[in-house]
């Protein structure tokens, strides 16, 4: 079972991850975005670690509403509403709960991606975090290391793509051969749950 320590750590994780790999999403960015993917990100998950040192939820739902208002809150672009909508409707779904299995954890992200994917109106295939979503919620049911394995494959599988949603859709046939920034991250947050729970 997964309780708020596991989440904690999950946030953490995902801090790191950001912080190593700002440039490299921030350089992924510049081609079809603002330039600012990176560091955007790279503040928000800074703010959530501080957050969660400071406040410390009991519950896994509370770590992750409290991680998802503080995105919402520093976060400028889209990333910021769409990362924390992803982890505050997930949050939500797993309500008042002091521990959660996986596959209340797999149901409970779906929430959370199928909230994501009506406030962006995007779905698979339009070259967003949603390629990187989708099929690691899909293989959340197998192992953490498979809903790794599925979000990295899933970021990777949007270099050909053209994008059809957000910021990149605006370049058309540009976009194509350039991998999706937010599908990128999206693949780090599920390397960081893979990471919590020591796959």
């Amino acid at each position: 079972m997964l309780d708020a320590d596991f989440f904690r750590r999950w946030m953490t994780a995902t801090a790191a991850a950001v912080e190593r790999e700002a440039e490299r999403l921030t350089a992924l960015d510049s081609p079809i975005g603002d330039a600012d993917h990176g560091s955007n990100l790279q503040r928000g998950f800074t703010a959530v670690t501080a957050i969660l040192e400071k406040e410390a939820p009991d519950t896994p739902g509370g770590v992750l509403t409290l991680a998802g208002r503080q995105l919402i809150s520093t976060v400028g672009g889209a990333s910021g509403p769409l990362y924390g909508t992803l982890l505050r409707r997930t949050g939500k779904a797993l309500g008042e709960a002091p521990e959660v299995g996986v596959p209340e954890l797999a149901e409970a992200l779906r929430t959370g991606v199928d909230a994501v994917m009506q406030l962006g109106g995007a779905a698979p295939g339009d070259k967003t975090m949603v390629d990187a979503l989708v099929p690691a919620v899909d293989a959340l049911g197998e192992s953490f290391a498979a809903a790794r394995a599925a979000a990295e494959e899933g970021a990777g599988a949007t270099t050909p793509l053209q994008a059809r949603k957000g910021r990149a859709s605006y370049l058309g046939e540009r976009s194509i051969g350039h991998q999706d920034p937010g599908a990128t991250s999206s693949a780090l947050l599920m390397a960081a749950l893979a990471e919590a729970a020591g796959e």
